[in-house]
């Protein structure tokens, strides 16, 4: 199946392969479908973009006591059960006459190792049950900050000749911006800057807006400026940029099509 053309279904797997809950053959599977495909990638890098902009606004929490307790008691459970089979592996043969004190001590090293199980299952429970927890708040406040995240209705991957991805650009009409984000290592020096432009299908580039040197840029635009555009280009200007009616007069160093997410 090309989940190209099942935008929702591609919509949930970009978001699980970005949170990291897309594991084992389904990971790999998604991964070569990214590098075959602009649109997969593009979903992926925006809902990277999306958790990462959610564990910014998180605050920072202190575990409390009673969680480095548990996992001091998992430690110490584990290396007791490391010592008793250390200690089974090194112990002499039997004597003869022996086998009752050798059958005490076997019989105490399993129960002590018995315990040491029982105590670390009791604990991952108490862990886990702790985790679960957690985690439903944490679920409950990330979905209330997704409802209020920015809506995105264009997306654009722009690279450069060799095909690596250098800029991520996104179309928030709920708040009219161009958010753009850096994904590559580019950065132009202090007397150069990066300039936007829409390639129509007719007519000359159309210039959106000159960047800064910072990671996340924001532009002012509305619909009308990114609607019906099908590639959105970067060039290297002086610095300020150049009118939008001259056109690119430096190199264009990344380029990529401007897709509009399915409704």
């Amino acid at each position: 199946m090309n989940i190209t053309q099942h935008p929702d279904l591609l919509d949930r797997l970009a978001a699980s392969y970005a949170l990291g809950t897309l594991r084992g053959g389904a990971r790999r599977r998604f991964e070569t479908l990214a590098r075959e495909h602009a649109t997969v990638r593009a979903a992926a890098l925006v809902w990277q973009t999306r958790w990462s902009g959610l564990t910014e606004l998180q605050p920072q929490v202190a575990p409390s006591p009673a969680v480095w307790t548990r996992i001091d008691n998992l430690v110490r459970a584990g290396q007791l059960e490391q010592a008793m089979l250390a200690a089974r592996q090194a112990a002499p043969a039997p004597a003869s006459g022996g086998w009752w004190r050798n059958l005490l001590v076997w019989r105490g090293a399993a129960a002590a190792g018995a315990i040491a199980t029982l105590a670390a299952v009791v604990v991952g429970v108490q862990v886990n049950g702790g985790l679960r927890a957690t985690t439903g708040a944490q679920i409950a406040a990330l979905q209330q900050q997704l409802q209020s995240a920015p809506q995105i209705q264009y997306v654009a991957v722009l690279a450069d000749d060799k095909a690596a991805a250098s800029m991520l650009v996104t179309f928030d009409p709920k708040n009219n911006q161009l958010v753009l984000q850096r994904v590559g290592g580019f950065q132009e020096s202090a007397d150069k800057s990066l300039q936007l432009w829409a390639l129509p299908p007719a007519g000359g580039p159309r210039s959106l807006g000159v960047l800064g040197q910072d990671k996340l840029l924001k532009l002012v635009a509305q619909e009308g400026d990114v609607k019906e555009v099908p590639t959105l280009a970067i060039s290297l200007e002086p610095k300020g940029g150049v009118p939008s009616a001259t056109g690119p007069t430096g190199p264009v160093l990344f380029k990529g099509a401007l897709i509009r997410k399915a409704t």
